[in-house]
């Protein structure tokens, strides 16, 4: 098969990586991609969401499949485009049309969505510019912490936790009337917090059937001891000890069948990757957010404890049986841990060089900002890298996950040193 990865992160370099271990893949190519993608298949100069360029480039190419990484061309319509287009229409696109899409695309209809179909969630209301004033009398309702979620796609970052009703209610209205995160802000949920223990269950669905991938529990604050404010994921481990059998079969009963159920209800075919974000409240889940792709950094933890044939399973999900897909698990313990640029997720200084790679030993590294420039590895991006260690244990992980962290250099890293610890 002739496949084309759409992305540029830590993200598309794991399922390049993983792509291109299968007998089945005769060429990959990876749009834009990065450093490291480049490592896997050839590297093409094409924004994904210039959809004309990528169908051209596909079509050229006699590409038999298109795996879409980030959610930004799925919410665009990457794959309408792709079904539309009489010259396209064969090539496998592997992620949900627009319409499914809006489960990541907009908090506000996921939440309509999760409340029709009974899946368990925080209670919550929406509210947009005309609204406002509705919004803050609904904040004071609810008791501290108070959560605000951007309606629109924010990179990661458009989760806002206040322990203070002030600075909550501030912050609500400079995210509509400033619009703090651009278009994403013109609508925001408020919704009451979920306090339990994060993890992150993904399902490849075929539309009807489905096949649980492992699942992994991501660090989204910047600062150790999960403080400071959101990032895109400082970290993940794999597996999660809290997800045993009883929790999981919550998990499907409750939330993953009655998803597939609702989807099917709404017409909404739906070809891919389902990202449920979950809390454990006292032992039952309940849905933080839907994400219609892989999880970054969570890609970089569960791809390598996969070690059936990654593209079988893509077929599978083409050829709507992916509950036949031979699954096997390894059952060692992932750790990934991210390398940053200092300052992010504000402002931050790129076009530094990374040294030390060539020490590293045992240990996968994942490129995410980093890119090639007159022969060196540079910074490009928040996000830099991400160190993944497999061993019998998450204290032996993440042991060897620091311990390559640092060796590898560039002026202002960071990372945080206190993954994984809350569940050793």
């Amino acid at each position: 098969m002739q496949i084309l990865v759409l992305g540029g992160g830590g993200r598309e370099h794991a399922i390049a990586w993983k792509i291109s271990q299968s007998h089945l893949c005769k060429k990959l190519f990876v749009a834009p991609g990065n450093a490291g993608t480049s490592l896997c298949g050839e590297n093409v100069k094409i924004d994904p969401n210039d959809f004309s360029a990528v169908g051209v480039f596909a079509k050229e190419k006699n590409i038999d499949m298109v795996v879409v990484g980030p959610e930004e061309p799925l919410v665009n319509g990457i794959a309408d485009h792709f079904l539309h287009d009489p010259n396209l229409k064969s090539i496998a696109v592997i992620g949900p049309k627009a319409e499914g899409a809006r489960l990541e695309g907009s908090k506000a209809f996921a939440k309509a969505f999760m409340h029709k179909y009974r899946i368990p969630t925080a209670k919550y209301q929406s509210f947009n510019k005309d609204t406002l004033n509705e919004g803050l009398h609904f904040l004071k309702s609810l008791h501290p912490p108070y959560v605000l979620k951007a309606d629109g796609l924010a990179a990661g970052k458009g989760v806002l936790i206040f322990d203070k009703l002030d600075e909550a209610m501030s912050s609500f209205k400079k995210m509509i009337n400033e619009r703090m995160f651009g278009n994403a802000s013109d609508c925001v949920v408020v919704e009451e917090f979920l306090d339990g223990k994060e993890i992150s269950v993904f399902a490849a669905t075929d539309g009807c059937n489905y096949i649980l991938l492992p699942e992994a529990k991501d660090y989204k604050r910047i600062g150790e001891g999960d403080t400071g404010p959101n990032t895109g994921g400082m970290g993940c481990v794999s597996p999660v000890p809290f997800a045993d059998r009883l929790f999981m079969e919550k998990v499907r009963k409750r939330i993953i069948e009655p998803t597939l159920d609702g989807l099917s209800k709404e017409n909404i075919g739906y070809k891919g990757f389902i990202f449920f974000g979950l809390m454990n409240v006292e032992g039952d889940p309940y849905v933080i957010e839907y994400n219609v792709r892989l999880g970054d950094p969570e890609a970089e933890a569960i791809l390598p404890r996969i070690n059936s044939d990654f593209v079988q399973l893509l077929i599978h999900i083409t050829d709507n049986n992916v509950h036949e897909y031979p699954m096997e698990i390894n059952p060692r313990c992932a750790s990934a841990v991210i390398l940053a640029s200092g300052g992010y997720p504000g402002k931050y200084r790129k076009g530094y060089e990374i040294t030390g790679l060539d020490m590293v030993k045992d240990s996968l590294v994942f490129f995410a900002g980093a890119s090639l420039h007159n022969d060196k590895i540079i910074t490009s991006g928040g996000r830099v890298l991400a160190i993944t260690s497999l061993e019998r244990n998450f204290k032996q992980a993440l042991r060897k996950s620091k311990l390559n962290a640092e060796k590898i250099d560039f002026i202002e890293k960071y990372y945080r040193r206190d993954i994984g610890n809350d569940l050793i």
